[in-house]
């Protein structure tokens, strides 16, 4: 990590739901929540928690200098909208292949 910069993750004690369309997309009860200096807040939903069949998957990835490569999924009318660190970097390894979506419903 960079001076200053700061990620935790811990696993959340709230009910995480990802609807998109009106669909359910994802439903959990065991996400975890990760906390990073200068961004929101961001819940990584177990890939079981997922509907993976829904989704598709894409040829777009980023790379984080703090988290890793990333990889994306996609809907037909929502590109790169999930994420996953299938090798995330070791301070970050809670985190592998946990789904993040950008908007999320928290209970």
């Amino acid at each position: 990590m960079t001076t200053g910069h700061r990620i935790t993750i811990e696993r959340s004690d709230r009910h995480v739901r990802v609807v998109h369309g009106g669909q359910v997309l994802a439903e959990s009860d065991r996400s975890l929540v990760l906390r990073e200096t200068g961004c929101p807040e961001r819940y990584y939903i177990p890939p079981e928690d997922v509907r993976r069949d829904l989704l598709t998957a894409s040829d777009a990835q980023t790379y984080c200098p703090f988290k890793g490569t990333a990889s994306y999924w996609s809907l037909p009318d929502a590109q790169n909208l999930v994420w996953a660190y299938p090798d995330p970097k070791p301070d970050v390894a809670g985190i592998k292949d946990h789904l993040c979506f950008y908007e999320v419903e928290v209970f």
